[in-house]
């Protein structure tokens, strides 16, 4: 069992939901972020994403954006990011960490760190640093079998998104591959944009839960401790980025982890109430 399935298990036997904090690997600092990890776990995250920085993401809003251009302003790069990784590993060995990110960042890390014998350096660096799950916007589930397999060797989970736009087809072929858990995609459109809509997200879990049996977080358009209380009424887990990239934006580096802590403690006071 990975960490993730463990975590997961685990919360679900105390009958309460995951709260899973998306940070950029670097911003707004590039040596912030082991610092501010270990701030989000203590303020009650269950799960850690990290995206890492890519200069074309297509999944991205404006906010995540200007949150990865700037860390790749700072120089940081796969290999920082797994550097991070491992720092943080360091003081907490047990609260599982997700990359999150693009194919060509992990294409490019293989070109430049592969052996002829291991040529997946990203796989092999990637579970040496501590990482346990990798969601990659741009595998589609028809192409990354082999790189699922690998991963699980592993001990790591791939992590797929699901859509409102997704069918029942690509929800069995995305179920034939999903560990740990997935990621339902809340909104039609890039991270932060558009208003929750609480309905449809009730009305579509049931038809992803009939396909897999991994569990569902929920995540774009969570903002506030209420819209993440009321996702927390059906989804196993809550995801929320834009609005911690939003709120550590402009902070000066040692108000940081406490204004994103402080933000975190009250989702986390929501879903457990």
């Amino acid at each position: 069992m990975s960490r993730i399935q463990g975590t997961l298990a685990a919360l679900k036997a105390q009958g309460r939901k995951a709260l899973i904090p998306y940070v950029t690997a670097g911003f707004p600092f590039a040596d912030i972020t082991p610092e501010l990890m270990h701030g989000m776990v203590a303020a009650g995250a269950d799960v850690i994403e990290l995206g890492v920085p890519f200069s074309d993401p297509s999944a991205d809003g404006p906010v995540i954006q200007k949150a990865g251009d700037q860390a790749l302003a700072l120089g940081i790069g796969m290999t920082q990011v797994l550097e991070m990784v491992s720092t943080f590993r360091q003081r907490d060995p047990h609260t599982p960490v997700v990359l999150m990110g693009y194919a060509n960042p992990i294409e490019r890390y293989d070109q430049k760190h592969g052996r002829g014998d291991q040529p997946s350096a990203f796989i092999r660096d990637a579970a040496q640093a501590g990482v346990d799950g990798v969601l990659v916007v741009d595998y589609p589930p028809e192409e990354c079998v082999d790189f699922a397999d690998r991963l699980k060797a592993r001990g790591m989970d791939l992590i797929f998104l699901l859509a409102p736009t997704s069918t029942d087809a690509r929800m069995a072929q995305v179920a034939q591959l999903a560990s740990g858990y997935v990621y339902y995609v809340s909104l039609k459109g890039v991270t932060g944009a558009g208003t929750l809509d609480l309905d449809a997200v009730k009305t579509m879990l049931p038809r992803i839960r009939r396909h897999v049996s991994v569990p569902v977080g929920v995540g774009f358009g969570i903002r506030d401790a209420a819209t993440a209380k009321a996702i927390g009424e059906v989804a196993d887990a809550v995801v929320i980025g834009t609005r911690i990239i939003q709120l550590i934006a402009e902070q000066p580096r040692d108000q940081v982890v406490e204004v994103a802590g402080a933000f975190l403690r009250g989702i986390r006071a929501a879903l457990d109430s």
